[in-house]
């Protein structure tokens, strides 16, 4: 996915987790942050980040907060931009073969899920998480309990039972990584539901992202590793 009219600004507050100020060509700015999630370790005081233009004249924030860099490394914030980057993979052969249907946000059961896909007689349904958090090359998912997320494992273990298949697929959103674990130590609950769900047959995947200031595609397999 491509970004238009991107700029770098220095992030300077988030009063909530809808805004942020920051400093833009030596003004103070207010942008909508593209990600209601924690993310304390990327929006820090001084830290850069990219901002896109909006193309709503009648938005009340000119700008949106899409990727941050920590370090040297850019992490791309956009929220919405995983289910992007998984579509264009799966689109591509992704998961081994090109689905003959995609169908976004799919029902089934008390579960919304990301994808349903059909290939010659193959059904199932793809659930999509985004990485953003990483220490020391190690990327972790959630940064936050999440009762959601683990809901959606059960869901797709259900799946499986049921005859279909379900992936599980956890974009990172950055490049050059070590390997994915899930975060245990804030989110117990989910880091079980993940094993419980790979044990039931869910397959697990996740890949890296070529991430850029103005541009975020499908990289690289990433290894999982579940204690």
């Amino acid at each position: 996915m491509r970004y238009e009219n991107t700029r770098r600004a220095v992030f300077l507050s988030r009063p909530n987790r809808f805004i942020a100020q920051v400093l833009l060509d030596g003004t103070t700015a207010v942008c909508h942050v593209k990600n209601t999630g924690r993310c304390r370790e990327l929006l820090v005081p001084g830290a850069t980040v990219i901002l896109q233009k909006s193309g709503n004249p009648r938005r009340k924030t000119a700008w949106d907060l899409i990727a941050v860099y920590k370090g040297e490394r850019l992490i791309n914030m956009d929220a919405a931009a995983p289910n992007a980057v998984c579509a264009q993979w799966l689109a591509a052969g992704g998961l081994g073969f090109v689905p003959e249907r995609i169908r976004p946000e799919c029902r089934h059961g008390d579960s919304r899920f990301d994808f349903y896909i059909e290939h010659g007689g193959r059904v199932g349904f793809v659930e999509v998480k985004g990485v953003t958090l990483e220490e020391a090359g190690v990327v972790r998912f959630p940064d936050a309990p999440t009762a959601r997320g683990a809901k959606h494992l059960r869901g797709l273990a259900d799946c499986v039972r049921e005859g279909y298949e379900a992936w599980a697929v956890f974009v990172v959103q950055m490049r050059g990584v070590r390997y994915f674990e899930p975060n245990a130590a804030t989110d117990p609950a989910f880091a079980q539901a993940l094993r419980q769900a790979r044990a039931a047959g869910v397959t697990l995947l996740a890949l890296d992202c070529l991430t850029e200031e103005d541009r975020l595609e499908p990289g690289d397999p990433v290894e999982i590793r579940l204690y």
